[in-house]
């Protein structure tokens, strides 16, 4: 086929913000790459674009009406959410994601807001800004049961490094399956047993209508009172609503959230006062090698795309 015009929506900084577009210029310095800042520029241009590029998230309505060329969008990142479900997006437009390289990152993530949870180091960062020698009984990770709903690669990549720190780890699925590393497989569909027994949640599973605030009162009242739960997934798949009780009443130990239901969180979101509650800002896949680490599949699948071999490009979305 012809050279395809490649449109990229990046919100980060200007000082990084181009970073996708320069490692795919250095591969194919033929093609035609714009990248954009918000969704209107992006609005503007995509009626010329044969391939959009950018993270779901970013997408914050509707604009493939437009986009009257379009054949190809990819998600840097790994969820989808954000694209396929926008009603203008055509059936036979070819959707990718990302897959493979979060493993590492979002594990550490993971078990950051684990220790920080059990022994509760924003209490020790408090007490620093004030000058304050405030010293107090931890918990620790040995020897707890954490679950983790949603069993793919980043499932994988954390379980290995929870055994390491000794911790009894169940995976919650609907299709179990022999990995190694889990102790234990529990079924998605009884959630409201699978949670009864843990320590800790971590939560993974794809936002779809599926998974949508899986996580909701009956869920959080089943767990066990002093429980924690991590969610770097999706904001959509925990009732936050649902969340904030269960941590005012002093039901849950603590919570932390990598990831919310609407981002930016809105400073007047009641969330920011939940007690116990953790808050990064989507930080888990956020680190300095993310693009060159996902370039290679990226490239991998331009090649093949510009070839004509739609059937052989990876990371394709079912629709």
């Amino acid at each position: 086929m012809t050279k395809p015009n490649i449109l990229i929506l990046m919100t980060w900084p200007h000082a990084v913000r181009f970073v996708y577009e320069n490692l795919l210029r250095a591969r194919f310095p033929d093609i035609s790459i714009k990248t954009v800042a918000t969704i209107d520029e992006a609005d503007e241009a995509i009626g010329e674009a044969d391939i959009f590029m950018t993270f779901g998230v970013e997408v914050k309505r509707d604009i493939f009406p437009k986009a009257k060329r379009l054949k190809w969008v990819h998600a840097f990142g790994t969820g989808v959410d954000g694209i396929t479900d926008q009603v203008g997006l055509s059936k036979d437009v070819i959707v990718t994601s990302t897959r493979g390289v979060h493993g590492p990152s979002l594990s550490e993530i993971a078990i950051l807001h684990m220790l920080s949870m059990a022994r509760d180091f924003p209490r020790s960062v408090r007490s620093h800004d004030q000058h304050k020698w405030d010293r107090f009984r931890a918990k620790k990770l040995q020897g707890r049961t954490v679950g983790i709903l949603g069993v793919g690669l980043i499932a994988e990549a954390l379980a290995p490094r929870l055994k390491g720190l000794q911790m009894r780890v169940v995976g919650i699925s609907r299709t179990p399956r022999p990995i190694e590393s889990f102790d234990e497989w529990r079924s998605r569909d009884d959630l409201v047993n699978a949670v009864a027994d843990l320590d800790f949640l971590v939560l993974l599973i794809p936002l779809d209508e599926t998974s949508r605030n899986i996580v909701d009162d009956k869920i959080i009242n089943a767990m066990k009172k002093g429980a924690y739960i991590v969610n770097i997934a999706r904001g959509g798949v925990i009732d936050e609503v649902a969340l904030h009780r269960g941590l005012s009443s002093g039901h849950l130990g603590g919570a932390a959230l990598d990831t919310v239901h609407k981002e930016p969180l809105p400073a007047d979101d009641p969330l920011w006062d939940a007690p116990n509650l953790i808050i990064t800002p989507h930080l888990g896949g956020f680190y300095d090698a993310y693009p060159e680490d996902s370039m290679e599949q990226i490239g991998s699948n331009l090649e093949r795309f510009i070839a004509g071999d739609f059937d052989g490009m990876i990371n394709r979305e079912t629709r």
